[in-house]
């Protein structure tokens, strides 16, 4: 079976110097498995929130100008993106750590990605957006406590949230 064109123009990226070549097979199979949506802590966060009864769009695209963005859950009536940001790949102050290898190539791309979050967020929030940024090492219940609070922010009490006064539909 020939190469993809994927592969391809990664080779020539390698052959011009312009993106690290992989260190090791293994390496580069480990990194080919990172995900842009559907990461685990992102789907648990979903689920937990289906669960409760909130329902909304996921990786929706939103075109706010000249910048696009696809928030990882999108409560589309409330206006809230929610965002499941990866410790490496944002650059977690907890966890995120500078790249030991290839750092010619790393260092500029994750301070891109910052400055894309920045824009993002900026651009968001001038279009009536309340953003929500959390890192996937978050617990799950801080996770969800706080895009309850985002998304339901007139909610006095607890009792208030569609998580806690929803009954099942077949109990009435």
């Amino acid at each position: 079976m020939g190469e993809s064109k994927r592969d391809q123009a990664r080779k020539r990226a390698h052959e011009r110097g312009t993106y690290p070549a992989p260190l090791s097979e293994g390496r580069s199979r480990n990194m080919r498995a990172n995900r842009r949506a559907d990461t685990k802590p992102e789907v648990a966060l979903r689920s937990a929130l289906h669960r409760m009864g909130f329902r909304y769009r996921k990786d929706l695209r939103l075109d706010l100008g000249d910048v696009k963005v696809r928030p990882d859950i999108v409560f589309t009536a409330k206006k809230v993106a929610v965002f499941v940001d990866g410790c490496f790949w944002h650059v977690c102050p907890k966890h995120g750590r500078q790249p030991t290898t290839n750092e010619w190539y790393w260092t500029p791309k994750l301070r891109r990605n910052i400055e894309r979050d920045q824009r993002v967020n900026l651009a968001l929030q001038a279009a009536g957006w309340r953003v929500v940024r959390l890192w996937e090492h978050e617990a799950l219940t801080t996770a969800v406590a706080t895009v309850v609070a985002a998304v339901q922010p007139d909610a006095e009490h607890a009792s208030e949230t569609s998580a806690t006064s929803r009954q099942p539909r077949n109990q009435k």
